[in-house]
Parts: structure tokens; C-alpha cells; sequence
């Protein structure tokens, strides 16, 4: 029958051992099941999207989706997010117990006393340890979110470039055919002596065709060129099989107004979140610092197994928080950083109110340039076109100023579709900070509004 003089220790150390982690926060609990919530959306770790789920019918969103599901630095950044969740139960757990052992010898074993010891660290200390952490995993998923709205920006980019050469290729096309109507027909008028048709005009007219193919062809290389950072902004690595190009058009993208626009960008803007999520942990590490000041208990007994009846030794032993100063600047350094943090918070607002205004004079900027192309510039060489077929029928020019006429009218539309790809640019800086470029209905980036701190 175990000595009674066992039981109360051994009734301690089973309390310790079962108390040693206290419950987890209200915010450790909400982080792990966001993180969870997210996970289940992700591959797994290794086995990247298949490329054949895009096909030429997919739409921006597909993209951006499969971007998000692919790309490496999301997948780093959700690891990241996860350690850092993973880290908060250690913070609010006591330190591992430790096995003691005391021995007296001579010839023979005199004493044989094996112990096990406790620290037991005060309950709110470690309370606001978790805090800190749980707060701290918070910066690591706005990194994560701002990986996830930034490999969709990539994506938009590539894609509203690749429409605006799709869209140029073709106008360039049609201009080297009506170059080379115009020429034919200089050639034709020059031959027989009839028209207006000179050599001057022939040459002239073969230039400007050359230059037009020269112009198509750089076009062309600069389309791969765009599909290939599209297929790598997708996460597909080079020796990948190519996704299906998509079938982009540029349209204009509306947007709400400016205050509105602020208004958003305050609220979700992945930067700002992020800073904002480093003032709760600079919040959090203070109350870490002040509650340094608080002694910690270590408790723990041994037990002579050579003596009869057996001898229990009791242990404990308290630290003595004593030296004032050290606490009192570990305590400033720690509200330090959470002011430096604030500021932070400030001087990013600042930053995107400039890019904010920046952006938007860019789609105001492409806007004035469309409207003019559409409302005079277009207008202005239909009427000259409409001229210049009434000029042929009555014998006033050639036939050769037709086609010229037209490809006037082409090189207007090449330069409205720069303008909207401009615009469109400058509308995915606006999605962008306002975070609203994630892939659209998407659940892998789950989470409330931000708060002011």
C-alpha cells in the first residue's frame, strides 16, 4: 500500500500536469477556425492546379482563382499564417515539467531521492502572452491576404494586356491590308496613267506598309511575351503544359466615387490591415512587458526511496522581480514600438491617400482621351472618309485615298484601345489597395472589415 505521505505530491503533480495549458482565447479559437476554413479551399501541399481546368472560355475570376490556388508565395504565405496560429498554444501552456534526481554514495547507496519539478508561471501572465500571439497571427494572415490579392492583380494585369494586344494585333493587321490596297491601287494608277498615282505615292505607301508589318511583328512578340508572364503569374513553372489563353476583351471597368473609394480602401486595404494588426501586437507585447513585474512560482518534491518509512522533500522556489529599472525600460521599449506601430498606421494612410489621387487622375486622364476619340477624333474621320468616297465618285481624287482615309480611322482606334488599357492599369492599382482584386466570391480570403486601433 503506497505511504500517504505520497499521495498529497503526487495529487499536486497530477493537478499541475492536467492544468499546465490554460483554455484557449476567444481569438485563438476564431484564427483556427478561419485557418481551417481557408486550408480546405487550398491543395495540398505539393500537388499544384491542373492547368486543363482553365479552358478558352474561362473568365477573369477563373484566373485570378486559379492564381490564388497555385501561386507559391500564396501557399508560403498560408504557411506562415498557420505557424504563426500553431505558435499560440505553447505561449499559454507552463513550461514542461522537470525530473530531479539526488543521490548520496559512498561504498554503498545511501540515498536515492527522483523528483519532478513545476514552474508555474501566473496564470494572466500567460493569458497576455497568448494575446500577443493570437495578435501576431493576425499580421501573418494579412500577409497571407496580401498575397492572395496580389497574385490576382498580377493576373488582371497580364490579362488587360494581353486583351490590348489581342485588340492591336487585329487593327494592325487590317491596316497593313488597307496599305496594301492603297498601294495596289497607286500602282495600278501609275502604270495606266490614270488617277492621281504617282511613284512618289508608291513609295511612300510600301514605307508605311513595311513599318506597319514591322510594328504587327513586335506586337506579336510582345503577346508571347505577355503569355508567358501570364503562366507564370498563374504559379505554373516553365516546363509546365501552357493554360488555355484567354479570350480577353478590354472593357471599362466602372468605379464608385472617390469618397466611396476611401472609404473602402480604409476599411480592407491589405497594407494598412496589416500595420493595424501590428499595433494589436504591439498592444499586446506591453501588457507582456508590464506583467514582467509578476514573480513566477517553481514547485516540486522529491522522494528518499532508500529510507523507511520513505521521505517526501518538498521544493519551491519564487523569482524576485527586483530590479525596477530593467522592468520599467522593457515596459517603455514595448510602448515604443506600439507608438512607432501607430505612426506607422498614420504615415501608410498618408501614402495611399497619394496613390489613391494618383490613380484616379490616371482614369480620369484615359477617360478624357477616350471620350475625345470617341466624340470628335472618330467622328471627325468617318465625315473624312465619307469626303474623300464622294471626291472618288466625282473624279476629284483617286481611288487610292480611300483606303488611306481608312487607315487613319484604324490608328485612332489602336491609340483609344492604349487609352483603355491606361485606364484599365490604373483601375487595377484602385483594386488593389482597396483589396477588392481577390478573386471574386472567393472564400480564401475570409475575414471582417479591418478596425481603426
Amino acid at each position: 500500500m503506497p505511504s500517504r505521505r505520497l499521495i498529497a505530491p503526487a495529487a499536486l503533480f497530477a493537478a499541475l500536469a492536467l492544468g499546465g495549458c490554460a483554455g484557449a482565447q476567444r481569438g485563438e479559437v476564431a484564427a483556427r477556425d478561419q485557418m481551417s476554413q481557408i486550408g480546405r479551399q487550398l491543395p495540398p501541399a505539393g500537388r499544384p492546379a491542373d492547368p486543363a481546368s482553365l479552358g478558352p472560355d474561362s473568365t477573369l475570376p477563373d484566373y485570378e482563382r486559379f492564381a490564388a490556388l497555385n501561386h507559391p508565395a500564396v501557399a508560403a504565405a498560408y504557411q506562415d499564417w498557420r505557424a504563426s496560429v500553431e505558435a499560440i498554444a505553447p505561449t499559454r501552456s507552463l513550461p514542461d515539467p522537470q525530473f530531479v534526481f539526488e543521490a548520496d554514495v559512498t561504498d554503498t547507496l545511501l540515498q536515492f531521492m527522483p523528483g519532478l519539478m513545476f514552474s508555474l508561471t501566473t496564470g494572466g501572465k500567460r493569458e497576455a502572452m497568448a494575446r500577443e500571439a493570437t495578435a501576431s497571427s493576425r499580421v501573418a494572415y494579412r500577409a497571407y491576404a496580401a498575397a492572395v490579392v496580389g497574385a490576382a492583380s498580377d493576373v488582371r494585369t497580364s490579362w488587360i494586356e494581353l486583351a490590348y494586344l489581342d485588340g492591336a494585333v487585329r487593327l494592325k493587321d487590317l491596316s497593313i491590308e488597307a496599305l496594301g490596297q492603297a498601294a495596289d491601287v497607286a500602282e495600278a494608277d501609275y502604270a495606266t496613267g490614270r488617277g492621281t498615282g504617282t511613284l512618289e505615292d508608291q513609295v511612300r505607301l510600301a514605307t508605311e506598309r513595311a513599318k506597319a508589318q514591322s510594328e504587327a511583328g513586335e506586337l506579336r512578340h510582345r503577346l508571347i511575351t505577355v503569355r508567358g508572364r501570364l503562366k507564370y503569374n498563374l504559379g505554373l513553372h516553365p516546363g509546365d503544359p501552357d493554360p488555355a489563353w484567354p479570350r480577353a476583351e478590354l472593357a471599362a471597368t466602372p468605379l464608385p466615387a472617390e469618397d466611396e473609394l476611401w472609404r473602402r480602401i480604409l476599411l480592407s486595404n491589405p497594407g494598412l490591415a496589416q500595420m493595424r494588426a501590428t499595433v494589436d501586437a504591439a498592444v499586446a507585447s506591453v501588457e507582456v512587458a508590464r506583467s514582467a513585474g509578476t514573480p513566477d512560482l517553481s514547485v516540486g518534491a522529491m522522494a528518499d526511496l532508500k529510507a523507511s518509512p520513505i521521505l517526501v522533500r518538498p521544493l519551491a522556489s519564487v523569482t524576485l522581480p527586483v530590479w525596477r529599472e530593467k522592468i520599467a525600460a522593457m515596459t517603455a521599449a514595448a510602448e515604443a514600438r506600439r507608438d512607432a506601430a501607430l505612426a506607422r498606421v498614420g504615415a501608410e494612410e498618408l501614402s495611399l491617400a497619394a496613390r489613391l489621387a494618383e490613380a484616379l487622375h490616371m482614369v480620369h486622364e484615359s477617360d478624357s482621351m477616350i471620350s475625345y476619340i470617341d466624340g470628335t477624333a472618330l467622328p471627325g474621320y468617318g465625315r473624312t472618309v465619307a469626303t474623300v468616297e464622294a471626291g472618288y465618285q466625282s473624279g476629284k481624287n483617286g481611288m487610292a485615298a480611300i483606303p488611306e482615309a481608312g487607315i487613319m480611322t484604324l490608328a485612332m482606334r489602336i491609340e483609344r484601345l492604349a487609352a483603355l488599357r491606361d485606364r484599365e492599369n490604373a483601375v487595377t492599382d484602385l483594386l488593389l489597395l482597396s483589396a477588392e482584386a481577390a478573386p471574386a466570391g472567393s472564400p480564401l480570403v475570409a475575414d471582417t472589415p479591418t478596425r481603426t486601433p
